[in-house]
């Protein structure tokens, strides 16, 4: 089983897009049941909230369903609980590894990283583009599963 967890500020537009744009990779692929995948915000300012409307939207176009997912905070258990942790930017990366007491065992990444364009994702929180978001995403998860299945 393969655990990725994926992480942003708060959990309602770039992790859980990703977050759900893997499952549906691996759901095309056949192989929902080798993976676990889910996401979480490094604050705890939208605990509980549901994904950002227009990022369910932009799911909903493509088919996708995030019915029932709320922003859940980043605890220190996820280290040990996660094979991959990837974050969307600089400061998720600093926050995790404060969170995490570092990163002994080399699991966190920016997911931009997996593609080789080293930067970060913008957030479309402020950004307002959703769709530069996407493409991130897209190419991001499209990148970490290569990679991930090579592996194997």
């Amino acid at each position: 089983m393969t655990r990725i967890l994926f992480v942003c500020l708060g959990n309602i537009c770039r992790s859980p897009m990703a977050e759900f744009v893997m499952k549906e990779l691996v759901k095309e692929k056949g192989l929902e049941q080798e993976f676990t995948i889910a996401s979480a915000a490094t604050c705890s300012d939208e605990l509980g909230n549901p994904v950002y409307p227009p990022v369910r939207k932009l799911l909903q176009q493509r088919g996708i369903s995030c019915e029932g997912k709320t922003a859940r905070r980043i605890c220190k258990e996820d280290y040990d609980r996660y094979d991959y942790i990837v974050g969307m930017d600089q400061n998720n990366l600093r926050s995790m590894l404060r969170q995490f007491g570092g990163d002994p065992e080399g699991k966190i990444s920016l997911l931009m990283d997996h593609t080789g364009d080293n930067r970060d994702v913008a957030d479309p929180w402020y950004t307002r583009d959703f769709h530069a978001t996407e493409t991130d995403v897209d190419r991001g998860c499209a990148a970490l599963l290569e990679k991930i299945l090579s592996s194997k």
